[in-house]
């Protein structure tokens, strides 16, 4: 017998100002291996697909009337893909830049990463604290040999640290 959804709603820490993503986060490690996350918010969370699609779920949205909206996030079948991470992650050095680009708009968070990381040798490492989950840049860092690893704070941002590779498609 499946597991009922796990409720969660987001709109009274909307309308007291605050940003929910961190909740949503933590509720979306709490759920059952095969459970769902029913989410109630005061607009479509469109932004939510891409984030929690690339952890494994499949979102089914529908208008609940005075402009509240219920998405269902579904797991698929197929995991969700992992960050990239180096064997041994120890050994990673402490990183030699640190970047803060929580208060740019993309794509501009994801290009001062890669400019620092183009100063880096193989093998070094860097920080970037950025305003959400970087999707588009685990692209760019898989296609350039790179090695990541990366968890959300507490506010919602996401932290990376990037070990710079040596030539494409040499990992680090």
């Amino acid at each position: 017998m499946p597991l009922p959804p796990y409720d969660l709603d987001v709109r009274p820490i909307l309308k007291s100002g605050g940003a929910p993503f961190g909740v949503i986060m933590e509720a979306v490690a709490a759920l059952a291996p095969g459970q769902s996350l029913r989410l109630l918010a005061p607009f479509k969370p469109v932004p939510l697909f891409q984030a929690l699609g690339a952890r494994g779920f499949q979102p089914a949205a529908r208008e609940i009337g005075n402009g509240d909206w219920e998405v269902t996030f579904s797991p698929v079948d197929s995991p969700a893909p992992e960050s990239k991470a180096a064997s041994g992650e120890a050994d990673w050095p402490e990183p030699r830049l640190c970047l803060d680009n929580r208060d740019l708009e993309p794509p501009e968070p994801m290009v001062k990463t890669l400019e620092a990381l183009e100063t880096l040798a193989p093998g070094e490492t860097l920080a970037a604290l950025v305003p959400r989950e970087p999707l588009f840049l685990f692209d760019q860092l898989r296609d350039r040999g790179h090695a990541w690893r990366g968890s959300f704070e507490a506010d919602g941002s996401y932290r990376i640290v990037i070990r710079a590779g040596g030539l494409p498609g040499k990992p680090a």
